[in-house]
């Protein structure tokens, strides 16, 4: 199986650490590894670095290569211009497919958490099966829900087809938190991590199907690669495709029935906002995570990074605080207005001397 994992994401939640040049999947914050080299670290010795893909944004590759030295080079594929997930999946099964592969991919994340890497590989092998057995379906994976989290897609589930697979109903990206709560209770939803385990043909003909516009720029894109126009007419083409989500022009319009759900206890996290990343690097609610001169007075729950070796940051009776300071951005935001930092980057992208920061 071939396991491709995207790594082209801007960060925008985890902003004034993560930006527009070196977002937080590429952000050496746990253990000085990047949670790409961790995604890829989780994965490389059951399916070989030769399996091993990488999407990302062609202004990100010498980073991702030179983060991951052993994945071969032809192997890290940028894309000329962001255009959104249908784009980048189609971009790069038809390079697969133009390579002569058939056969199930996994479609992966280079910015999440795990705690249980041998489970999500038992997962991923199990998806396989499936696809191998019936290639005519999707295969979601589905988190065992730990707490009734809003700020996350969750997968309802039926009935139990065989161990840990079961039938796919729906799903339901961020509901209300009095949602969250009944579907926690009631055991019948799992907490959507975004994972697909998919027929790399199955998919290009729900493309053809579905969205052949697009579909019929891929194949010109493909009958270009491997020849001396490929970079010529990938630059013309890409950037023009339409800007549509995989989930939306795909996924959503595959029959629930085409659909199963393996059942993982993966300990998976994303730490998508700054908060979250606090609690992804610490064990205990109330206790500090902090990188960096620093120096901390009755001072809990907090996260504090300081990337500047020339300056203390000092505080004194916080709770529940962010403070991020890098060399040209001095950021402070309590835990529960973390998730509004992607409307103050929106604002300051409107400001032209203050756009520069972003």
């Amino acid at each position: 199986m071939k396991i491709l994992i995207f790594a082209g994401g801007a960060g925008t939640r985890l902003w004034p650490l993560s930006r527009k040049d070196s977002p937080k999947q590429l952000k050496k914050l746990f253990n000085s590894h990047s949670t790409l080299q961790l995604a890829v670290d989780r994965v490389e010795k059951d399916f070989g670095t030769h399996n091993i893909y990488i999407s990302t944004n062609e202004k990100y590759t010498s980073e991702v290569k030179k983060q991951l030295p052993q994945i071969p080079n032809s192997n890290i594929i940028g894309e000329p211009e962001k255009r959104d997930l249908a784009a980048a999946i189609g971009f790069n099964f038809i390079r697969l497919r133009k390579l002569g592969y058939r056969g199930p991919i996994a479609i992966l994340w280079s910015d999440h958490l795990m705690e249980n890497p041998k489970d999500f590989i038992e997962v991923l092998k199990k998806g396989e099966r499936l696809i191998l057995e019936n290639p005519k379906r999707l295969v979601f994976v589905g988190e065992h829900p730990r707490y009734p989290e809003n700020n996350l897609g969750w997968i309802h589930v039926g009935k139990e087809i065989n161990d840990g697979v079961f039938e796919f109903i729906e799903w339901k990206y961020r509901p209300p938190v009095e949602d969250c709560k009944k579907m926690f209770a009631s055991g019948n939803w799992k907490w959507n991590p975004g994972y697909f385990i998919v027929d790399i043909d199955f998919v290009l003909e729900l493309y053809e199907k579905l969205i052949p516009k697009m579909y019929k720029t891929l194949v010109e894109i493909e009958n270009a690669i491997g020849t001396v126009n490929e970079n010529e007419v990938l630059q013309k083409l890409y950037p023009n495709m339409e800007s549509l989500h995989f989930d939306n022009a795909i996924v959503e319009k595959v029959p629930a029935k085409q659909a199963v759900v393996i059942d993982a206890n993966m300990g998976w996290s994303d730490p998508g906002t700054l908060y979250a990343l606090k609690e992804a690097l610490t064990e205990k609610e109330k206790e500090n995570f902090v990188k960096g001169l620093a120096y901390t007075y009755e001072t809990q729950d907090s996260l504090i990074i300081n990337e500047d070796k020339e300056k203390l940051v000092a505080t004194l009776g916080l709770s529940g605080m962010v403070i991020i300071n890098t060399e040209d951005v001095l950021l402070v935001v309590h835990k529960e207005r973390v998730k509004e930092i992607t409307e103050l980057i929106r604002d300051l992208n409107k400001n032209k001397k203050l756009i520069k920061y972003t």
